[in-house]
């Protein structure tokens, strides 16, 4: 018989990722989906929101009900177009009045504390209606954060003051590091020095990092991809 939990299930599949993995990505604790899932009990409600919003491609009727197409009607339409409707589009831009810089992994350390103003980078320009507020645009490059982001996504980033820094917990951030600058998901650490940074990909290992070596921070807002 299928049950919420089965659905589930067959989203971990579909993505290709563990029920581990599944709960790291919707800020769960260990254990809360795969023991509901091997004892054949509840979640919350509120699992299960926030799973429809981190896979929006999945229908949200298809999970609680088991009815209709597993995949949205738009997604369904286009399986293998890597998500094209729901992500935004980036317009190059000549006009530096316009236009939001795309920053070199060489400069990521200056465009977080601000050393050099974004005029200073040789930076290409892209017009992102949907980011707006967004102070600089970074490549991703590696795998550490996949599914959420790929290497060769571009992320939109917004500056965060470091005076009285306030994490919001399990967000992905850019942080600049003694170790050079990360994307990586920000959870609390084990005490208030510091913070737990942890990958997406359940193969990087989460760490801790102590909040004195964190030099600035940037929010990341949204994914772009490309043409």
């Amino acid at each position: 018989m299928e049950t919420i939990l089965s659905r589930i299930q067959e989203i971990a599949s579909k993505e290709g990722v563990t029920i581990g993995a599944l709960e790291r990505k919707i800020g769960a604790s260990k254990g809360v989906l795969s023991r509901a899932i091997n004892n054949g009990t509840d979640i919350q409600s509120k699992w299960i929101q926030i799973i429809v919003e981190n896979y929006p491609r999945y229908s949200a009727q298809w999970l609680l009900t088991g009815t209709g197409e597993m995949l949205t009607d738009d997604i369904a339409k286009d399986k293998d177009s890597h998500y094209k409707s729901q992500v935004p589009t980036a317009k190059h831009s000549d006009d530096p009045q316009k236009g939001i810089p795309l920053i070199p992994i060489s400069a990521m350390a200056g465009a977080l504390t601000s050393e050099q103003t974004v005029l200073d980078y040789e930076c290409e320009l892209y017009i992102v209606p949907m980011f707006k507020g967004a102070d600089f645009l970074i490549p991703v490059k590696g795998s550490s954060m996949y599914p959420k982001y790929s290497s060769g996504d571009v992320v939109a980033c917004q500056r965060v003051p470091m005076t009285d820094l306030f994490f919001q917990w399990n967000k992905v951030y850019v942080i600049d590091t003694t170790q050079g600058a990360l994307i990586k998901r920000i959870k609390p650490g084990s005490d208030k020095e510091h913070v737990l940074i942890v990958s997406d990909n359940e193969k990087y290992d989460p760490f801790e990092l102590p909040i004195m070596a964190i030099n600035a921070v940037a929010l990341v807002i949204g994914v772009i991809r490309l043409e």
